[in-house]
């Protein structure tokens, strides 16, 4: 049975979602820029494993499964993360995950003079597990949210390359907070180039969200394999080698991006759709 129109998630979920992801994350690490020796005695230094950094990672996640149980209920909730067995895609998407993005970082860091440099950056294999098991429950959990929720709704309204710059713009802001604290990953880096080149990265990540009929896992695969703590260091060149990608990418996928017909626009994926159906 398909869920009828008002069990779908309306456009207007953008403006709770939004609230949600914002109010919860950028409130979360608003107390500990602004009330920095209350926090950390109560509940420890923040860092980037500290559970409430955690907790603001997740507050797209976590907006987007109260959105979707408010206006769907658990039916619809249920068909929402059927969207995380949708995996089937160009196997040139694939190339490009597993071996274009390394090259990115590569590229970058040869570019920047430190590729044959830097040591590898664990100790030991079992730490090495551990970052990536770490990684892979962090970050990539954003997508839930972004491309779970946000993406499908901005596409009805316009063609999928203005909501891909119009999302990387939110994601990209939404970050702005970590840069402002001392002990989280965004410390160390220039808020600009990565604003920049997260909205790359959410153009990049569009066709490939489109043509997985609207999967959550490849985004999500796509956000590991960014952050992948054994890449090197490559800022800001490998930023400046990701727009140049997403322009290959638009130009490769003009006649899709610029055309609405063929875009993702429901949160609730209709129940006949089978999981990695092409």
């Amino acid at each position: 049975m398909i869920l009828s129109n008002r069990r779908q998630v309306p456009l207007i979920a953008l403006v709770p979602f939004l609230l949600i992801a914002f109010g919860l994350a950028w409130g979360t690490l608003a107390l500990f820029i602004f009330l920095p020796n209350q926090m950390n005695n109560i509940f420890g230094e923040l860092t980037g494993q500290h559970p409430l950094f955690y907790l603001a990672v997740y507050a797209p996640a976590i907006a987007a499964f109260i959105v979707v149980t408010y206006y769907s209920g658990l039916v619809g909730l249920r068909r929402y993360f059927s969207r995380l067995l949708l995996w089937r895609c160009s196997p040139v998407w694939y190339i490009f995950l597993i071996v274009g993005i390394p090259l990115v970082f590569v590229g970058g860091a040869a570019l920047k003079g430190n590729l044959f440099t830097e040591p590898f950056p664990f100790s030991s294999f079992q730490s090495f597990i551990i970052a990536l098991v770490l990684t892979t429950i962090k970050g990539p959990v954003e997508e839930f949210g972004w491309r779970g929720v946000v993406l499908p709704l901005l596409q009805r309204k316009m063609a999928p390359i203005w909501a891909g710059l119009i999302l990387g713009v939110i994601w990209g802001f939404w970050h702005l907070p970590a840069f402002l604290l001392s002990g989280t990953p965004q410390s160390a880096w220039s808020f600009a180039p990565f604003f920049f080149g997260t909205v790359a990265l959410s153009v990049i990540v569009t066709p490939l969200f489109n043509i997985s009929h609207g999967s959550i896992l490849l985004p999500a695969l796509f956000h590991f394999i960014l952050i992948n703590p054994v890449w090197p260091d490559a800022q800001p060149y490998d930023i400046y080698l990701f727009m140049f990608v997403a322009v290959l990418v638009v130009w490769f996928n003009r006649k899709t991006m610029f055309n609405r017909e063929g875009a993702i626009i429901e949160v609730i994926p209709p129940s006949r759709r089978r999981s990695g159906t092409a």
